[in-house]
């Protein structure tokens, strides 16, 4: 039987995960409602317009998922409906952010993990993040060979930085993390998270910096024009655990200082934090927030 409130369940959930991950503080490089880090050209409430501009594409997300699950049609073939909607949800966040990029990672990441959701618990009658992650790998099969196919004909003036770091430094990004199924989301991140203790800031804290530590994260790269920074940014996680992360004094000194070091330098833990908002929405589903 279909639940007619799932759609709307999801989004509200999709939308508290981006709130939540804008709400964490002090973040290295990002905004937060104390500071706009190393985007002097974002704030809290641009986050918020952001957010609040995509409530209607996770509800069709979720909607494509359910339609998907009841035909039978949950391969490649419901990314490809899903894709179109995700363009739409961009030019509605930059007209809501005045052409800021505040949330394009998560209008990828976050709506394909919706539509999987939403197929999950329509065919499921208990909800399941590996079930969900499942059906993850099969809408994404394929994605970062298709993708990249054709890169090297592409106009140099026209590639992402996603696609530039691919030619750069064979680094597959968001799209391979997301065709091999969030591993740093499902092993890393989730794990990290059902374990902490302490406030909800303290824990999205420690899972962010979790997160940070052992990932190449592309934003981070595409700020320092190097790839070597990801090996300094992983021997500052370790430092910070080493001092007791978010509970001790210690930690959270040297998560100010860090936030100061990114905000001079231009860094910015972009991708994670995209990873962190995945991690925070199956969070709220698994009720471990």
């Amino acid at each position: 039987m279909v639940d007619n409130n799932l759609p709307l369940r999801l989004t509200k959930l999709a939308q508290r995960a981006l709130l939540y991950e804008v709400s964490v503080n002090p973040k290295p490089g990002l905004v937060d409602p104390v500071s706009a880090g190393a985007h002097p050209d974002m704030d809290v409430f641009m986050f918020i317009d952001s957010a609040t501009s995509l409530l209607d594409y996770f509800e069709k997300c979720a909607q494509a998922g359910i339609t998907a699950a009841q035909t039978g049609t949950i391969g490649r073939q419901l990314f490809q409906v899903i894709r179109p909607l995700g363009v739409v949800a961009e030019q509605e966040m930059f007209a809501a952010t005045g052409g800021v990029n505040t949330h394009k990672g998560a209008v990828f990441s976050l709506g394909v993990i919706v539509t999987a959701t939403a197929v999950q618990m329509t065919v499921d009658s208990k909800y399941s993040t590996e079930r969900v992650i499942a059906i993850t790998k099969q809408m994404l099969k394929g994605l970062v060979s298709e993708d990249f196919e054709r890169i090297q004909q592409k106009d140099p003036v026209s590639l992402t930085a996603g696609e530039r770091q691919f030619l750069q430094y064979g680094k597959t990004g968001i799209r391979g993390e997301a065709e091999a199924g969030f591993p740093t989301v499902t092993e890393l991140a989730l794990p990290a998270l059902r374990k902490s203790t302490g406030s909800t800031m303290q824990r999205l804290l420690d899972t962010l910096i979790h997160i940070a530590g052992n990932t190449d994260d592309s934003n981070l790269i595409k700020r320092a024009g190097t790839p070597t920074i990801t090996a300094w940014m992983h021997d500052q996680a370790d430092y910070y655990f080493s001092l007791g992360g978010s509970k001790i004094a210690a930690g959270r000194e040297f998560l100010n200082d860090l936030d100061v070091t990114f905000t001079k330098r231009h860094l910015s833990l972009g991708g994670s934090a995209d990873l962190l908002i995945l991690t925070i929405y199956f969070g709220l589903l698994e009720g471990i927030i």
